[in-house]
C-alpha cells in the first residue's frame, strides 16, 4: 500500500512549512498507519497562489486535451482499484467489498466528466427587438477550493476534482484529516497522468478553521464546493459572503425509507439492507428514519432484524467481513449516545446495541416503538441503525417524511403508481423508487431545504464550476 504522506503544491510533494505532522489511524485496531503533513495556513494560501498561476494555462487547454487526461485518470483508478480499496479500508475501516465498490464509482466521475469536458455549450441568438445577436458563453469560474469528507474519500474527492478540471478550473483540495492517505492517491494519480503543475493541489490544515477561512479571503478563490454536515456548511458560507464566492454545498441528510401498503416485502426489505447498510450507514444518502404501514411492519421488522443478524462484522481487510469500523472511537460514541437516547424515549432493541470493547465498531442494530419526533428521528446517525416507525395512513407518513430540516433523498416502496405519486409530495432533492440505491455519475446530486445548495454529477455538475458570459454583438 503506497500512497505519499505529503502536501502536494505546484506540482511537488513537500512537508507543511514548519514540519508539523499528524497521526493517521486504523478505526478497526487504533493503529498507526502514517505520520500526514500538517500544512500551515501560509501553505494553503501558496497552494492558492500555485492555482492562480496555473489557471490561465489550464483553461486555455483544449477540452479534447483536458478530457483526455481525466481519461487516462479514469482508466489508472479502474486498473489499480484494489490498491485504492486497500487504503480506504485502512484509514476509513469500511468493509472491503464497500471500498472496492467506492473505488469503481470514484473512477466514473472521471470517465463521465471526461465526455463533459468537450461538451460545454452556449448560446447564440438574435435579440427580440433585432437591434444584436446575444452570444453566450460560458468560462471557468477561476480557482476553486474543494473540501471533502471521511465517509467517502475517493468518490467524494473526484465527483468535484473531475467537473472542475473538466471545467477548465484549478483546485485545492482540502480532504478530511481522517483519511488524506485516499486523497494523495487520487492526487498522484493526476499527477501521473498529466495534470499540469499547479492545477490541482492538497492541503491538510492542522487547525482546519483559520486556514480555511484564509484561503476563502484570499482574492483568486472563486468557488467552494463543500460534502460535510450542515452545522459546517453553515460556517463556510458564512465565510464564503465576505468574498462573495461561489458555494456548492452537499450537506447533511435524514433520509425517510417509506414501506407503503401492498409493497413487495421482499423487495422492500432487500431495498432496505442497502440503503441502511451501504458504507455501513455512514453516508449522507443512508436511509435514517423506517416508515412502515401499519399492514406490514411486524413482518418488515422480522425480515430485516433477520437479514441484519445475519451480517458479519470486522475489520476490513478481511475480506469476509461485512460490517467495518466507523472512521473513530468518537464516531462509534456518537451512535452509540444515539440509541441509548431513543431506547429512554420508549424505543426497544430489536437487535445489536451493544458495541465491542475493542475497536470503532457499532454492531448492526433494528429499533423497534421509535417515536416520530424523538432525537434518533431527526439525527443522521450515520451508523448501522435501523429505527422503525409505523404509521396508519399515506397522507401520515408524507407528512412525517416532509418533517425535517433536511431534505436530500427518500425511499419508497409500494405500487409503482402508488409509489409515482406520493413521490411528488416528498420535499428532497431525490426519490429513490423501489430501489436502495440512487447515486449514479450521470445524474444530478444534490438536496433541498438544509441539505445543500447546487448539484453533483451529470450534466448539471459541470455547470457548477462555469459562468455564463453574455456578449452582445451589433447588427
Amino acid at each position: 500500500m503506497i500512497s505519499p504522506h505529503d502536501l502536494f503544491i505546484d506540482g511537488q510533494w513537500r512537508p507543511g512549512a514548519d514540519g508539523r505532522r499528524f497521526a493517521v489511524h486504523d478505526p478497526a485496531d487504533g493503529s498507526e498507519l502514517a505520520k500526514f503533513a500538517a500544512a500551515t495556513e501560509a501553505d494553503c494560501l501558496t497552494a492558492v497562489d500555485a492555482a492562480a498561476d496555473a489557471l490561465a494555462g489550464w483553461s486555455a487547454t483544449p477540452p479534447r486535451q483536458r478530457s483526455e487526461i481525466l481519461r487516462d485518470c479514469f482508466d489508472i483508478l479502474t486498473a489499480e482499484r484494489e490498491q485504492l480499496a486497500a487504503i480506504i479500508v485502512a484509514e476509513n475501516g469500511k468493509a472491503y467489498a464497500d471500498a472496492l465498490g467506492e473505488a469503481a464509482y470514484a473512477a466514473e466521475f472521471f470517465r463521465w466528466f471526461a465526455e463533459e469536458a468537450v461538451r460545454i455549450g452556449g448560446d447564440f441568438r438574435l435579440s427580440p427587438s433585432g437591434d444584436k445577436t446575444i452570444v453566450v458563453r460560458r468560462d471557468p469560474i477561476g480557482v476553486s477550493v474543494l473540501i471533502t469528507p471521511w465517509n467517502f474519500p475517493a468518490a467524494m474527492a473526484t465527483r468535484k476534482i473531475a467537473p472542475a478540471l473538466a471545467a477548465g478550473c484549478s483546485v485545492v483540495l482540502k480532504p478530511a484529516t481522517q483519511t488524506p492517505l485516499t486523497a494523495a492517491y487520487i492526487v498522484e494519480v493526476l499527477r501521473r497522468a498529466g495534470v499540469p503543475a499547479g492545477v490541482v493541489n492538497l492541503v491538510t490544515p492542522v487547525p482546519t478553521g483559520p486556514a480555511v477561512s484564509a484561503m476563502l479571503h484570499h482574492p483568486a478563490v472563486r468557488k467552494l464546493s463543500f460534502t460535510g454536515s450542515t452545522e459546517v456548511g453553515r460556517l463556510l458560507l458564512r465565510e464564503a459572503a465576505d468574498q462573495v464566492v461561489s458555494s456548492s454545498m452537499e450537506l447533511g441528510g435524514n433520509a425517510p425509507f417509506v414501506v407503503l401498503p401492498g409493497a413487495d416485502l421482499d423487495a422492500a426489505v432487500e431495498g432496505a439492507m442497502v440503503a441502511k447498510m451501504r458504507n455501513g450507514g455512514c453516508a449522507c444518502t443512508a436511509a435514517n428514519r423506517f416508515y412502515v404501514h401499519d399492514s406490514l411492519v411486524e413482518e418488515f421488522t422480522t425480515r430485516i432484524t433477520v437479514a441484519m443478524k445475519g451480517l458479519t462484522m470486522g475489520p476490513g481487510a478481511d475480506r469476509s467481513n461485512d460490517v467495518g469500523a466507523l472512521v473513530s472511537p468518537e464516531e462509534r460514541d456518537k451512535v452509540s449516545r444515539l440509541v441509548e437516547q431513543a431506547v429512554a424515549e420508549g424505543a426497544t432493541v430489536a437487535l445489536g446495541g451493544e458495541p465491542p470493547a475493542i475497536g470503532a465498531f457499532y454492531p448492526p442494530t433494528v429499533l423497534t416503538d421509535v417515536r416520530h419526533g424523538s432525537e434518533i428521528n431527526r439525527t443522521e446517525i450515520f451508523g448501522p441503525v435501523t429505527a422503525i416507525v409505523s404509521f396508519s395512513a399515506v397522507d401520515d407518513a408524507v407528512a412525517m417524511a416532509n418533517d425535517t430540516i433536511y431534505g436530500l433523498i427518500a425511499y419508497l416502496y409500494g405500487d409503482p403508481g402508488q409509489a409515482l405519486a406520493v413521490a411528488q409530495r416528498i420535499d428532497a432533492g431525490m426519490v429513490a423508487v423501489n430501489r436502495g440505491v440512487l447515486s449514479d455519475p450521470a445524474a444530478p446530486f444534490g438536496g433541498t431545504k438544509q441539505s445543500g445548495l447546487g448539484r453533483e454529477g451529470s450534466s448539471e455538475g459541470i455547470l457548477e464550476f462555469l459562468e455564463e458570459k453574455y456578449i452582445g454583438i451589433e447588427v
